[in-house]
């Protein structure tokens, strides 16, 4: 009788690729919570009559409604 044990460990690691598109995923899913908090924090803003800064706000969000684009042409490109 032996007492001989096999451990195989079969799960593979994520290709280069699967990688990217898990990452992608994230940080669109994250960008696209900071949009959402830089939105409410606008519109908090201009109630408290800071017009100026409600605008840069609202400029910050549309510059990540860019990045998000990109990062999801991207994703799209490694899916296809």
């Amino acid at each position: 009788m032996s007492d001989h044990h096999h451990h195989h460990d079969h799960h593979q690691e994520l290709g280069f690729e699967e990688k990217l598109q898990s990452l992608f995923s994230h940080w669109i899913d994250h960008n696209n919570s900071h949009k959402d908090s830089y939105l409410s924090w606008a519109h908090k803003a201009s109630h408290e009559g800071l017009d100026q800064i409600k605008d840069l706000l609202e400029e910050v969000a549309a510059m990540s409604d860019q990045v998000t684009q990109k990062l999801e042409q991207a994703l799209d490109l490694l899916k296809k």
